[in-house]
């Protein structure tokens, strides 16, 4: 394989989350907003980016390596979706995703900086709240500082091994070496946030991760989150959080600057 055909990731794009509680992925809801159709989640475009790093750099990107994605244009279901990275002369990959002509995403990942891990004890736990009784998605929910509810799971093989084949990952790293995909752990950043708060249509729009582990099959893995910032801009509100992902409470995963409209400026105009 040449250097230049390892800079391409080709797929079939699949919309993993048209029946989740973010309408935004449905059809019909994102039409209403303008969109052609239900959005591809960000973490999925960001999982095809992933692919250039992990295929450049190997498993060292994966335990030290760290990668920032910004979601542009829609990515939409069943579209061909190209991600490609160019070598920059410092050692990093600058990276985008186009779909049908369209730049839909952009980023940057490097190799290992060998940054230190923060120590998890910084970061604190806390109970979530129960499901059917999330507050709203509101600045008073959202406060500055504020410590987020602790979302747990475990990754359970059979359910990352699928996430491999709807995400079209082609390399044999995660599989052979039960080791759990970016773009799975990308999702905890999102689950850190919507399992805290009730939201109506909203939209991922960017991250930065730090990764300082490898995270693997049977590891049950927290999402500790505190709300960096909550602000407007332009009619959408805004929310940044610093997750930090911990497996078996005591390794540090990835940390994240995880980016969302929680509140799109379509949604604050029809109520």
């Amino acid at each position: 394989m040449t250097a230049a055909a390892a800079l391409i990731h080709e797929v079939n794009a699949f919309n993993l989350s048209a029946a989740s509680e973010n309408k935004i992925h449905d059809d019909t809801v994102a039409q209403k907003f303008g969109f052609q159709g239900g959005l591809v989640p960000g973490v999925e475009v960001y999982a095809y980016m992933s692919n250039l790093p992990a295929r450049q750099f190997g498993a060292e990107w994966l335990s030290g390596g760290t990668a920032e994605c910004r979601f542009l244009k829609p990515v939409y279901d069943g579209r061909q979706a190209v991600a490609s990275g160019v070598l920059e002369d410092d050692g990093s990959l600058t990276l985008k995703v186009e779909s049908e002509g369209v730049l839909c995403g952009s980023g940057t990942a490097s190799a290992s900086d060998k940054i230190s891990a923060p120590d998890v004890a910084d970061y604190a736990t806390a109970p979530l709240p129960d499901y059917d009784g999330r507050p709203d998605a509101a600045p008073e929910a959202l406060v500055e500082g504020q410590i987020m509810g602790t979302f747990v799971q475990e990754m359970e093989a059979g359910a990352l091994t699928q996430y491999l084949a709807d995400v079209r990952e082609d390399l044999d790293l995660y599989a052979a070496n039960e080791i759990v995909h970016p773009g799975w752990l990308l999702r905890l950043g999102n689950r850190a946030l919507s399992m805290n708060v009730k939201l109506g249509p909203w939209i991922h729009v960017g991250s930065k991760i730090t990764n300082f582990a490898v995270a693997r099959y049977g590891d049950t893995l927290e999402s500790r989150a505190r709300v960096a910032k909550q602000y407007e801009h332009k009619g959408h509100r805004f929310v940044e959080l610093d997750v930090l992902l911990v497996a078996n409470g005591e390794t540090a995963i990835a940390q994240i600057d995880h980016t969302a409209i929680y509140r799109p400026r379509q949604v604050a105009e029809a109520t």
